[in-house]
């Protein structure tokens, strides 16, 4: 087994927040080399495309990148000409790391497994990727980030492929539908995530309502 794999086997086995915030915080240093260069990981690029073509014209919309680690997505966003960009995360030293980028207006500590400490309907947009995993959060953060979203704002989610249907993200975006509180505009499995690893996710669309 390689140490990349070896290292995700680890964090994919995080029981609470606590583990993952201590760490995310010890492993925040190598993350982005970790992750990029040694396991392929494409998924914040390809949801941020995503993202930026579904805001085509709209430079200054309120975006929200929920469990943003060190930057990846935000500057991801900003490379796409998205210019107002908000991330939250667990992680003190990963918001260090992102803070240092200079591509978000703000940046706030939070968990993604409590309510946001944000107003409902906030956001133009909402993005996630990384965090909906094993180990992490839970499909019950999919109710918050729909929350902050503004009525018609895109909610743009990575969920891995083998915890879409078993660990009950499936069901919590039919229930959200049932709710009228969202509905799925859009479904990809078979996206690409850690490409050097064979991991894929569902990269998923949702709309506030």
């Amino acid at each position: 087994m390689s140490e990349h794999r070896r290292l995700l086997d680890r964090v994919y086995a995080l029981k609470s927040p606590a583990e993952c915030e201590s760490t995310y915080d010890e492993w925040a240093t190598t993350y982005e080399h970790d992750t990029t260069q040694g396991m392929g990981y494409e998924a914040p690029e390809h949801a941020a495309e995503r993202l930026s073509r579904l805001l085509a014209d709209r430079p200054r919309a309120e975006v929200l990148d929920a469990g943003c680690g060190t930057g990846l997505v935000g500057a991801a966003l900003a490379g796409h000409g998205l210019e107002v960009v908000d991330g939250v995360d667990l992680s003190s030293a990963m918001l260090e790391h992102a803070r240092a980028k200079g591509v978000y207006r703000d940046l706030a500590k939070a968990d993604l497994t409590r309510r946001l400490p944000l107003e409902d309907a906030s956001y133009d947009a909402v993005i996630c990727v990384g965090t909906l995993t094993s180990g992490h959060v839970g499909p019950e953060a999919l109710d918050e980030l729909v929350r902050v979203a503004r009525p018609g704002a895109p909610v743009v989610v990575t969920v891995l492929d083998r915890i879409w249907a078993s660990s009950g993200y499936e069901a919590r975006v039919g229930a959200l539908e049932e709710a009228g509180a969202a509905r799925l505009e859009e479904s990809t499995p078979q996206s690409a995530y850690h490409t050097k690893e064979d991991i894929t996710c569902n990269l998923v669309v949702l709309r506030a309502l």
